[in-house]
């Protein structure tokens, strides 16, 4: 009731400024051991199931691939060089934004995530061989021209990067149908209003290597109920 209260009172953009504040003060009496968030570090009496069964933190807001994503990015020493993050989470994003060891580039071209730049994955305006690491979470199902996006990310991508994609899969082959124009046609065909397509996981990883990439790993992380992460399967691409 108090976060409807403050929705309705409160500016969006003082909300996005101040949102850990705001948590911490909806969130408090949730506060334990059972559980920790690896992204905002609290300790928790459990995570919150949302309605499409994620588990969100109360006190960052983060998902459970947000939180496998840095997880895994620290694990193997990938947060290093220069940086480029399409349509970050905001909580990522405000650790990143703030670590000076890295150039960090963060994007959103439909300007609805916190972001710095406004690139279109099909055109980026960088130099070949640029970036040591790119994170694509959710992204290239939005994308008509996904192929095009791919031969992108791969072009600015350095020679040593790392390029780390994920979204919905299938089982499969690849379902796309680009005469689905409206939000309700692409609803009902591919779960999402603004989606264009479902991957399968060997078809995302085939058309990854047919624009480009030439070394792709699939590789599925196992459920942890203490971190909150669901079982989830991630495409490491690089040249």
């Amino acid at each position: 009731m108090l976060k409807n209260v403050a929705l309705s009172v409160v500016p969006k953009k003082i909300l996005l400024e101040n949102e850990t504040f705001f948590r911490s003060i909806f969130a408090f009496h949730l506060r334990g051991k059972n559980y920790e968030c690896g992204i905002c570090g609290n300790g928790l009496k459990k995570f919150i199931t949302i309605p499409d069964g994620d588990l969100l933190c109360p006190f960052c807001g983060s998902r459970s691939r947000t939180r496998r994503l840095y997880s895994f990015l620290n694990e193997d020493d990938l947060i290093r060089g220069k940086v480029l993050h399409f349509s970050p989470s905001r909580s990522v994003y405000r650790l990143l934004k703030k670590n000076s060891k890295i150039k960090y580039f963060s994007t959103d071209f439909e300007d609805e995530f916190l972001a710095d730049y406004r690139y279109d994955i099909t055109q980026i305006p960088l130099e070949n061989d640029f970036f040591d690491l790119i994170v694509c979470y959710h992204i290239l199902e939005h994308i008509e021209d996904d192929k095009k996006a791919m031969e992108e990310l791969h072009r600015v991508l350095k020679l040593e990067g790392t390029c780390i994609i994920q979204t919905p899969f299938k089982e499969g082959n690849i379902y796309e149908d680009f005469s689905k124009k409206t939000p309700e046609e692409r609803l009902e065909a591919f779960g999402q209003e603004d989606h264009v397509r479902i991957y399968s996981v060997k078809g995302l990883k085939n058309r990854l290597k047919e624009n480009g990439f030439q070394n792709v790993e699939v590789k599925t992380f196992p459920a942890n109920e203490r971190y909150g992460f669901m079982e989830e399967t991630v495409i490491i691409a690089k040249k």
